[in-house]
């Protein structure tokens, strides 16, 4: 049976799971990339470094998430919504990253998850500096979907 998941369904699935996908519009060019996250009930969390995601957030803030969870290929749900990101900064970042930092500790982290440089140090990848970005996703719209299959063996 394929099916439409009910707001409170909606909710599990998005506080339940720490991967997603934010997809990004900007300048005749689409991009889609996995970010860990927290869902707080309202909003979408995020941290990344400077880059094409956060250009192109900042050119046009309106954008797209979606997470799943997926048991087999007969037993899944997924979720998209719609929202606009702001980017977070000073003391509400530092809080945010605070909320992220609790929401992955019973997960296994590494430098992508939890960055260890903090908001106001420059981290270098290939002698390229970037800076940490903190950011919400402000939900307009979110729905859901989908497909469970008993199987009688």
């Amino acid at each position: 049976m394929v099916g439409e998941l009910n707001a409170d369904q909606m909710d599990l699935v998005l506080s339940s799971n720490t991967v997603g996908r934010i997809g990004c519009h900007a300048k005749g060019r689409t991009y889609i990339v996995p970010i860990s996250y927290a869902y707080d009930g309202v909003s979408i969390y995020g941290h990344t470094l400077e880059g094409m995601k956060v250009e192109m957030m900042r050119d046009n803030p309106e954008v797209c998430f979606e997470v799943d969870h997926i048991q087999d290929m007969a037993n899944w749900q997924s979720v998209i919504l719609w929202g606009s990101f702001e980017e977070i900064k000073n003391g509400e970042a530092e809080e945010a990253l605070r909320y992220l930092e609790n929401r992955f500790k019973p997960y296994t982290t590494g430098e992508t998850t939890l960055p260890k440089y903090g908001l106001d140090n420059i981290h270098f990848v290939r002698n390229r500096a970037f800076k940490t970005v903190v950011f919400r996703i402000h939900i307009g719209q979110k729905t859901g979907r989908f497909e469970k299959i008993t199987r009688i063996r």
